[in-house]
């Protein structure tokens, strides 16, 4: 029995892309795609856990605003989906671009919060899940590294994935169009003071930033796809 071709398909070719782009090594994006419905079944456990988990800000929140809540599992849906459809052929660059964004950003934002915000944090929910939140959240960061494999973020894509993740950043902090504004919950009152600040200011800096981040680094990793492309054709044409 071929467990691995049950399991998952041949990788994709790799582009030669600067080490910051593609940062992980060629044999473990391999493992990944080889084994690629396993990587899929785990992100969508992640994606139940953290619907489970947004319980509360569902019953609080009014139906129509549940789109813009579930953010973390939201990537993680995205990018089981993303890895899924190439599994079975019919890889979509906009779900790649959609996921790349999704787990870049709240892969990094929640560490970010856990750890400005870490004495409420951990006594909310212990030395346990604080770990499993912290680490989990940044394996979401690695796992977007492996999607350059399956796309080259054509600007359509990226352009997408930049406005729904612009749209859900005002949903989360600034434009609460009803029933509140639907950022992941935070052990402070948002209004609370926070050296110069509020809870909430520093919460959607980080946000703000980190939407920037992901959209900085798929464009850079279109540009140097097209670069290495065209060097290679110029260099087949001179042979």
């Amino acid at each position: 029995m071929d467990i691995a071709g049950t399991l998952g398909r041949d990788p994709p070719d790799r582009e030669s892309l600067p080490r910051w782009l593609a940062p992980l090594p060629t044999a473990l994006e391999d493992v990944a795609f080889r084994f690629v419905w396993v990587i899929v079944a785990i992100n969508l456990a992640g994606t139940a856990f953290g619907f489970w988990y947004y319980r509360f800000q569902f019953r609080a929140l009014p139906t129509e605003m549940w789109l813009f809540i579930p953010d973390s599992p939201g990537a993680t849906l995205l990018i089981a989906a993303a890895l899924a459809a190439w599994a079975v052929g019919r890889s979509s660059d906009t779900l790649a671009a959609l996921a790349f964004f999704g787990n870049v950003k709240l892969g990094l934002w929640t560490p970010y919060v856990l750890a400005v915000f870490y004495p409420q944090f951990l006594a909310n929910s212990g030395p346990a899940m604080y770990a499993f939140l912290f680490v989990s959240h940044l394996g979401m960061v690695v796992q977007a590294f492996v999607l350059h494999r399956i796309t080259d973020f054509p600007l359509k894509a990226v352009g997408v994935a930049t406005a729904w993740y612009t749209v859900d950043l005002l949903m989360d902090y600034f434009v609460p169009v009803t029933g509140g504004m639907t950022h992941t919950s935070l052990p402070y009152a948002d209004a609370t003071p926070w050296f110069t600040t509020t809870v909430l200011q520093v919460a959607a800096a980080g946000a703000v930033v980190l939407t920037v981040v992901p959209l900085y680094w798929t464009l850079a990793t279109r540009i140097a796809t097209l670069r290495r492309r065209g060097a290679s054709q110029t260099g087949d044409g001179s042979a």
